[in-house]
């Protein structure tokens, strides 16, 4: 007994100094936790992490329109090519107009086949091949926004679909450098290929556009992000405090009803009974009146009423021989002596202008002036 309780005591005394000696967590800060190091990429996947390949085939089809057919009939070689490296068959069906990727027993990627599926996607929605094969690589995704449904005006659509392109593609240039991302305008889809983070940004512009926000404060909004995440002491911090707040100006108000309708507070009870026509004589008395003192307090009410009216017929005809109220007469004001006109001074000119001759010289007129310019310049010699 002594032996056994020797040995448990022992063996506690070994648990509390393996607790002691156990190393304790660092302090770190959580930003530091929470951020990715500069330059740091997740390895790729290799033969090697599925080393026996895929149990079942996978395939996906997808249909294209009739004017993309001339265009991938030329790339699709290339296309085959790009995904032959990924050990993925790839068919394109003219006649039904459809493009097919089917995996391989040779395939070990599992997630290839869906990057597969989103070129032949891309493809279809007229993104160029040189754009869409880059969804093959593992650090490029795509997506697709469906904008067709959001605005059921087809004119509001279209003048909404060219605000995010802007004017010669500047608005989707501008938005394509602040997102890193590829955006393709066509028909009811915008395709965009880049980085997750500006997937993300990429589809709020669209969706805020289709329901009338101008892409430009999603811009303002995106450069302004983009100058303080160069800030490593701001990365931890709200930055609602620099980002601009854009209010709506052309907010269309309901129109409010003349007559508000005020609702009462609900009560479980109903209402009380209204009075009936003998309840309100009994009320007042007139139930027991007879027939005829009942004529005559209708009588007499009818000649109140056809006084008061015959008043105020005559007070409207009496306001037409009501005189108006004359305005004050304003006298005139003297000329100031400083801007008195000079008679004599002006009769003067008059007579002056009067004494000239208006129009070309006659011919003696001219026969002696070129006399007198002559004796002027013999003079001078």
């Amino acid at each position: 007994m002594a032996s056994s309780s020797v040995n448990g005591q022992a063996i506690a005394d070994g648990k509390s100094e393996f607790r002691k000696k156990k190393p304790k967590p660092e302090n770190r800060d959580e930003s530091e936790l929470l951020t990715v190091p500069d330059g740091w990429k997740e390895p790729a996947f290799s033969k090697e992490d599925n080393p026996r390949g895929l149990l079942e085939e996978s395939s996906f089809a997808t249909l294209f329109p009739k004017y993309r057919e001339a265009y991938l009939k030329e790339c699709w070689p290339l296309v085959q090519k790009a995904l032959n490296e990924h050990h993925i068959n790839a068919t394109l069906d003219l006649i039904e107009g459809s493009m097919t990727v089917c995996t391989t027993k040779k395939t070990f990627d599992p997630y290839i086949i869906i990057r597969a599926r989103d070129l032949i996607k891309l493809l279809a929605r007229s993104v160029s091949f040189e754009q869409a094969v880059r969804i093959l690589q593992d650090d490029v995704a795509c997506d697709i926004i469906k904008i067709g449904s959001l605005v059921r005006n087809k004119e509001r659509f279209v003048k909404r679909r060219q605000r995010l392109i802007g004017p010669k593609g500047s608005t989707l240039k501008a938005l394509e450098l602040l997102t890193n991302c590829y955006i393709m305008v066509q028909g009811n889809t915008v395709s965009v290929i880049g980085p997750f983070s500006g997937l993300k940004e990429v589809r709020k512009v669209v969706l805020d556009t289709m329901k009338n926000i101008h892409p430009i404060y999603n811009i303002k909004t995106l450069m302004i992000k983009r100058e303080l995440a160069k800030d490593s002491e701001l990365r931890s911090q709200s930055w609602e405090r620099f980002l601009p707040q854009f209010k709506h100006k052309n907010v269309n108000k309901r129109k409010e009803p003349k007559k508000k309708t005020v609702k009462k507070e609900y009560t479980p009870f109903p209402p009380p009974q209204p009075e009936s026509q003998i309840d309100k004589e009994l009320a007042s008395g007139e139930y027991f009146l007879k027939a005829s003192q009942k004529k005559r307090q209708k009588m007499e009410a009818i000649k109140a009423k056809q006084a008061e009216a015959l008043s105020k017929r005559q007070e409207e005809r009496n306001k037409a021989f009501i005189p108006p109220k004359e305005k004050p007469v304003v006298k005139p004001k003297e000329a100031s002596t400083e801007n008195k006109i000079d008679v004599a001074a002006i009769k003067e000119k008059v007579k002056k202008a009067k004494n000239k001759k208006l129009g070309a010289l006659s011919a003696e007129e001219v026969k002696l002036k070129m006399e007198a310019d002559e004796k002027k310049k013999k003079k001078k010699k």
